[in-house]
């Protein structure tokens, strides 16, 4: 298994990997979030979409945690803040997204990293996690991915939780402002996955 255990509690479910717990975003985690954002923002703005002028704020947090819990509840996205298990620290977040059923079963996954964090492997648990998750409990079929092709390092870390490459997409995702081409990859439930560390 690429996870240890997957459970749920009342504020949606809960994905344990080596050293990391993954669970829904709360209101009690602005604080934590909204550091760890600011503190990587420089970090984090060539990868990602551009950030709202109110995103770090309190009442942009609150209507985030209110869309996540209408989400988990549609059965249209899951999203994950990832924990140390060790610290309580708070590493980064991925998002089980586009939940598409009928003859699909698939979804997308994004994630971020906090710049402190970054290349220690967190990820490199968290993903394969997250992919079991979603094969395992709610019974997809693909799980899709897509990361510009200049950011080496997510490319690394797809192939290695076990994605293949399929495509290049043209101005495929607006990422810092721009229209810009992305790789695409996915798995299939029944593909070779890494081992659980």
């Amino acid at each position: 298994m690429a996870f240890l255990r997957s459970t749920s509690s009342e504020t949606g479910p809960l994905v344990f990997a080596e050293g990391i717990r993954l669970r829904t975003p709360q209101i009690a985690d602005y604080g934590a979030w909204a550091e760890l954002r600011a503190r990587s923002r420089k970090f984090l703005v060539p990868w990602e979409p551009l950030w709202p002028a109110d995103d770090l704020t309190k009442p942009a947090f609150r209507r985030r945690i209110r869309r996540y819990a209408q989400e988990i509840r549609d059965d249209h996205s899951y999203p994950f803040f990832a924990f140390s298990e060790e610290t309580g620290e708070l590493l980064g977040g991925i998002t089980l997204g586009n939940v598409r059923r009928g003859v699909t079963q698939a979804a997308s996954i994004g994630y971020w990293i906090g710049e402190p964090h970054a290349r220690q492997g967190h990820m490199s648990r968290v993903v394969p996690a997250i992919v079991a998750f979603a094969f395992e409990r709610l019974r997809l079929h693909r799980v899709e991915a897509a990361c510009l092709p200049s950011n080496a390092a997510s490319t690394r870390l797809l192939e290695k939780s076990g994605f293949t490459q399929e495509g290049y997409a043209r101005q495929y995702l607006c990422i810092n402002g721009d229209w810009q081409d992305h790789l695409l990859y996915a798995m299939i439930h029944n593909d070779p996955r890494p081992v659980a560390r």
